[in-house]
């Protein structure tokens, strides 16, 4: 029984990183796309025909490069994670920034 607890366990991380990963990174992704037609405004945002185009938003700009940020952020450190291992070393999540370490 024991057994089928620890799967279950490690089931439930698998999937919880396939969702922030894998669902995760586009909806962050196509968040920034829509946060940054709101702070252009004008035409590029939806509003109802026959009325004037919404004023721009200044935090949409803002709130869309950083959602792009983070997910150039998150495919670097996927990059970097597998291109280490390559090469014999680890990334290490140790501290509150990943540092690069030899594998003992």
């Amino acid at each position: 029984m024991h057994n089928v607890s620890l799967a279950f366990e490690a089931a439930w991380k698998v999937l919880l990183i396939g969702l922030v990963l894998g669902a995760g990174l586009p909806t962050l992704f196509a968040f920034g796309i829509r946060t940054m037609a709101w702070g252009q405004g004008g035409e590029a945002e939806v509003h109802a025909a026959g009325t004037s185009a919404p004023p721009p938003h200044p935090g949409g700009r803002a709130i869309g490069i950083l959602c792009f940020a983070l997910v150039v952020a998150a495919v670097a450190l996927g990059i970097a994670y597998i291109v280490l291992f390559g090469l014999g070393k680890e990334l290490s999540f140790e501290h509150i920034y990943p540092t690069i370490q030899s594998k003992d």
